[in-house]
């Protein structure tokens, strides 16, 4: 048996635990040759990849990032290299030509809807979800979301020293793209006063409402939570730049200076914002998302080696399983007012800025 493995889209917590699992767990089990793409599909469009043996695995369980690189640009099907041509059969040839059995693809939405494209056209394609967003359907978590969760919580909880002290409104900014996983559960976790999520837009008065109702209560600060995604009843998205050659082109930015200066109109407290950005990717694994790609990435070799594909490994009510890529290709997993998180916020009075959930 020869398989191939590749990362695609951007970098992420628990990449490398994931190719560790994989490639051990197919060494040990039946004896596979492991091939790993280099630059994500880049690597397989253009035919740069190198042998992953057990000594190559060895010790990288807890770095950040990939050993392997990635791309968040390389589409088989819009390749921007050659104007946007699709090079998709390129692509199938080269995984015949190499006599690949198995194509093991880690990455998000994006990645799981070009992975579907190639399965389409014949390959056998297992997929492993990967996205700090949290955001992928059919999976209860992605592995990537539990750091970012920490890293978003504990800066949370050094500004409310600052808030306090200064008597301010702290705004700090987490990423998400068009869901609001992370700054749902580092708010929830860190006691944030206001939540801000894609999936409610905003109303900037029942916001500066909230804020003011603990200026006059006698709690002189607030700590708000604001996922990049979100945006005010009416508004727009705050965009920080257009990236033309890459399959999602819009990269956002900038949700709390938006918030910020709306909130500096209608309050007499000092108003600051953090933007944490990309920290919310790099570094160390959490333990959880150790854990969590161990157990992805040895379900992935398990299913590569039952010989089944056209699937996505999940997590499921604590149990390891599959869904089909097409129930996962073009579409992402909301937050919803009902759930869990949401209902336990609004319990203890946190505000997510509307009037009616």
């Amino acid at each position: 048996m020869r398989v191939g493995l590749l990362t695609g889209g951007g970098d992420c917590p628990g990449l490398n635990a994931v190719i560790r699992a994989v490639t051990k767990s197919l060494l040990l089990r039946c004896g596979a040759d492991v091939v790993g793409f280099e630059d994500g599909f880049l690597g397989l469009i253009e035919g740069r990849y190198r042998t992953l043996d057990y000594k190559s695995v060895s010790g990288i369980l807890t770095d950040g990032g990939t050993i392997l690189g990635t791309s968040n640009k390389a589409n088989p099907f819009r390749y921007f290299a050659q104007d946007n041509a699709d090079v998709s059969d390129d692509v199938v040839a080269r995984y015949h030509d190499m006599g690949l059995d198995a194509l093991v693809v880690i990455g998000g939405d994006g990645t799981m809807t070009i992975s579907h494209g190639l399965q389409e056209k014949g390959l056998a394609i297992v997929g492993v979800p990967k996205t700090i967003d949290n955001d992928l359907v059919g999976t209860d978590r992605t592995f990537g979301f539990d750091t970012a969760v920490t890293v978003a919580a504990n800066a949370l909880d050094r500004l409310h020293s600052t808030a306090q002290s200064h008597h301010r409104v702290m705004i700090l900014e987490t990423m998400g793209r068009y869901a609001g996983w992370i700054a749902l559960h580092a708010g929830v976790a860190s006691g944030s006063d206001i939540i801000l999520l894609p999936e409610f837009p905003y109303e900037i008065d029942v916001v500066a409402g909230a804020c003011l109702k603990r200026e006059r209560g006698g709690q002189r600060f607030t700590i708000i939570a604001i996922a990049e995604g979100a945006k005010p009843k009416g508004g727009e998205l705050a965009i920080q730049r257009i990236i033309e050659d890459s399959p999602d082109p819009i990269r956002l930015g900038g949700a709390a200076n938006v918030l910020a200066k709306m909130l500096e109109e209608r309050l007499e407290s000092e108003v600051r914002t953090t933007i944490l950005g990309h920290v919310q990717r790099g570094g160390t694994p959490t333990p959880f998302d150790r854990i969590l790609s161990t157990h992805f990435g040895s379900h992935a070799a398990y299913v590569v080696e039952e010989g089944r594909s056209g699937l996505m490994v999940a997590l499921s009510d604590g149990k390891m399983t599959e869904i089909p890529l097409a129930d996962v290709a073009g579409k992402i997993r909301n937050v919803q007012p009902d759930g869990p998180h949401v209902r336990a916020a609004l319990s203890v009075g946190t505000s997510f800025g509307v009037r009616v959930l």
